[in-house]
């Protein structure tokens, strides 16, 4: 007899028709709605349903359970949290990617505008708000000069002799890094060919350590080279780039250095396909960084907590769920031991930083609905770096499109043009975003989507 848990009429029925949670979740992804949907269900899940954790589970998987059992979710002991229609996106109490809480009633009167910017500060917060105002301004799409980018990272002549200002070197290695992580690409694109030049001249002039240091700031300074072109989807220059800043990270001895420049190893063989070497690769960088720790700094832990969450990552494309949560849990270990959020060693740690990645991995499962929990759990304000908020609207907007909410999609969308205009304009894949939206956007969302469209100078 099962035990007596609020779902245990679910269990019961598992049961009498004899099966493991194991295979009743495959029946589940199997049923007609588990593959409209694109489900992903698991052993735990079922679990959680059968323990009463999941008093009502989203509509999907709700229809899918009656596609298996032939049964009600209230029949199986699953409690309504209120009474929605299927196009509410949570039951919870809160509905901001900022866990504020959800909006007042409108008061009688309001037309359509005033209803989607409260809509829309209930989505992405008050800080985002002037992104529904007005109507979207022309944005300016720059072409990056990955030409001159690509003519730098093929120059393999003898550099010239030449006094060689160090301190100078960092202060522009460290300008790179602040304007990549605030998404100006086109300032980053535009002053690369000739940092490269100076850094490839000071590893080979100068001693001692100096040299090391050279090469430290060289593997910097590849590693922004490598992920402006992963943005780009310029797979060959970018493996290229990655591959130096590798190189570099161990001419300068570093350990911190040699973990950081393992990341960007990592992102390009995942962005190669090559998803387990990117995970083996950024665990055993994780593993030998944990040995060597006794007494972890900030730096240490930040390094060590982003190579597990690029690792899990990895193994989230491969289609390893197991693993990537594992990954995922140790990173978010990490980031309670830092305790903070930080941007140490450019990494953008932190908590909130996991939370991100837990949504982007519930994301590549096609599991939309768990993707925009996470993101409700984010503080954006206290996300770091632009790249990183720009990256989590981005992959909401995603989840919402997947869930078929044209209109939650668009504006979130709106929200990280407005954050971070070139994260829209100067990537490929927010490019192809808009265009999926203004493709199947339903009429009520068609104009506003065609206008934004435009704007950006992007056709169907």
């Amino acid at each position: 007899m099962a035990e007596a848990t609020p779902n245990a009429q679910l269990r019961a029925w598992r049961e009498e028709a004899d099966l493991t949670r194991a295979e009743m979740a495959k029946m589940i992804n199997l049923s007609k709605n588990g593959i409209k949907h694109r489900l992903t269900c698991d052993e735990e899940r079922i679990r959680r349903w059968e323990a009463g954790e999941v008093k009502w589970p989203r509509e999907p998987y709700r229809l899918a359970i009656k596609d298996v059992t032939h049964k009600n979710a209230e029949d199986l002991g699953f409690v309504p949290t209120k009474r929605a229609r299927p196009s509410d996106i949570s039951p919870t109490k809160v509905d901001s990617i900022t866990n504020a809480p959800r909006p007042v009633k409108l008061v009688k009167g309001e037309g359509e505008d005033d209803v989607r910017r409260r809509e829309f500060v209930g989505l992405t917060g008050a800080a985002l708000f002037s992104a529904m105002i007005g109507d979207p301004a022309p944005a300016e799409a720059k072409d990056l000069n990955i030409e001159n980018l690509a003519t730098a990272l093929v120059d393999y002549s003898t550099p010239a002799d030449g006094p060689i200002d160090l301190e100078s070197l960092v202060s522009a290695v460290s300008t790179a890094k602040r304007n990549y992580q605030a998404c100006r690409y086109t300032q980053v694109t535009d002053a690369l060919p000739v940092l490269l030049r100076k850094l490839r001249a000071a590893c080979a002039l100068l001693h001692g350590d100096d040299r090391l240091r050279a090469h430290a700031l060289t593997a910097e300074a590849y590693h922004v080279t490598a992920s402006i072109l992963l943005k780009q989807e310029d797979k060959g220059l970018a493996w290229l780039a990655a591959d130096r800043s590798a190189q570099a990270a161990h001419a300068s001895q570093s350990p911190l250095m040699i973990g950081s420049s393992s990341r960007i190893i990592t992102h390009a063989l995942m962005d190669g396909g090559h998803h387990r070497a990117a995970t083996d690769l950024a665990r055993d960088a994780a593993e030998r960084m944990d040995a060597d720790l006794a007494t972890p700094s900030a730096d240490d832990l930040s390094i060590y907590g982003s190579l597990l969450l690029r690792g899990a990552v990895a193994a989230a494309s491969a289609g390893n769920r197991h693993n990537s949560a594992e990954l995922l849990d140790e990173a978010a270990e990490a980031g309670m031991r830092l305790g903070h959020e930080g941007n140490h060693m450019w990494t953008a740690f932190g908590p909130n930083n996991v939370l991100c990645h837990r949504a982007n991995i519930a994301l590549r499962f096609g599991d939309a609905g768990t993707a925009i929990d996470y993101a409700r759990q984010v503080d954006l304000d206290k996300l770091p770096i632009n790249e990183r908020k720009a990256t989590l609207l981005l992959d909401t907007s995603n989840a919402f499109l997947m869930w078929n909410q044209h209109d939650k999609a668009l504006h979130i969308l709106r929200a990280a043009g407005e954050l971070a205009p070139e994260e829209i304009t100067g990537r490929p894949a927010a490019l192809r975003l808009v265009r999926d939206i203004l493709a199947t956007a339903p009429i009520s969302v068609r104009r506003e989507a065609r206008e934004y469209a435009a704007a950006l100078g992007v056709q169907a």
